[in-house]
């Protein structure tokens, strides 16, 4: 059976370039245009891995991945990070959630920066599924 992915990404751009790739290489793809949904298909599609923008519109990718990784029932889920912030920033705003309280969260396995090449995406997407 094939794996499904949901990309989270406000840039419909974005979001048909990795469907693309997630299409040609077999997997089921599903979209979310920010955080919110992205979260609400989450709990009801429990896909295989999520790529994840972090700057976004109602519930940035930053809350978004640190619900994820506090979830029991959501944290084992795969993330790759595919995002035009460098992942140093996106490192230093879970810090400072931390400090203001949260839990702390495992740093992302995988973090791409926009823009990327289709055969990078297509190795992580695999590499994350493995």
């Amino acid at each position: 059976m094939a794996k499904t992915v949901l990309v989270v990404d406000d840039d419909p751009d974005v979001r048909l370039f990795s469907v693309t790739v997630l299409e040609e290489h077999g997997y089921v793809p599903l979209e979310a245009a920010n955080g919110e949904e992205g979260l609400k298909m989450i709990k009801e599609n429990k896909p295989d891995l999520i790529i994840l923008d972090v700057l976004m519109p109602r519930q940035s990718g930053i809350r978004l991945y640190r619900e994820l990784k506090t979830d029991r029932a959501l944290k084992d889920i795969q993330v790759i990070i595919l995002s035009g912030i460098a992942k140093k920033t996106f490192l230093r705003s879970q810090k400072a959630l931390t400090e203001f309280g949260g839990k702390e969260v495992p740093e992302p396995k995988i973090y791409l920066e926009k823009p990327v090449e289709p055969e990078v995406l297509a190795e992580a997407i695999a590499k994350a599924l493995s």
